[in-house]
């Protein structure tokens, strides 16, 4: 997970909007996410993406009928989320797992917080019932985004990444909603 804000929203500069991603915001999109493969060890993904491949992974989000959001300020995408699939099999179907990055520059405020509200509450109105976050180590503005919204930590899994030549932790992070 990136590192993401530890900031109340009533402190923030609140985005103007959170919305459904679409074809149309994919390449600001693959820019967030760009930033956080070539600069950090928060995702495990080693080479940049381009916008038809965000597009794509997009598509596959929305075809499963779980959210994919983005925050808007003044017209330009400062973040976003999306729930996926926990697992394959079938009796995973009522699990997911979330992910959120935030325009590295937008960090500490508030937007993942928004964001992650939006999240939770169109996740509440479906069938999830169970919902993970993986965490690159060490992390602690994402950890503590987590812990806010009632995520407690339920693994940890040693050098399990290996990424800009250092070994990397994850730990998960998990709610019952329903």
């Amino acid at each position: 997970m990136p590192n993401h804000d530890s900031t109340p929203p009533s402190v923030a500069n609140p985005p103007a909007q959170i919305r459904p991603a679409t074809a149309a915001a994919a390449a600001a999109i693959a820019a967030i996410y760009n930033h956080y493969i070539t600069h950090t060890t928060i995702t495990f993904e080693e080479a940049a993406i381009d916008a038809a491949q965000m597009h794509q992974r997009i598509q596959e989000v929305n075809a499963t009928a779980l959210p994919w959001l983005v925050a808007e300020s003044s017209g330009q995408v400062a973040g976003y989320c999306y729930a996926s699939r926990w697992k394959g099999r079938c009796a995973y179907r009522f699990s997911v797992e979330i992910t959120v990055y935030v325009q590295a520059n937008l960090a500490a405020r508030g937007v993942g917080t928004l964001l992650y509200q939006a999240l939770f509450a169109e996740l509440r109105r479906g069938p999830t019932h169970a919902v993970m976050a993986g965490i690159a180590l060490p992390n602690a503005a994402s950890v503590a985004l987590h812990q806010r919204f009632g995520l407690h930590k339920v693994a940890h899994f040693a050098q399990v990444g290996f990424k800009f030549e250092q070994w990397v932790d994850v730990g998960y992070w998990q709610l019952i909603l329903k």
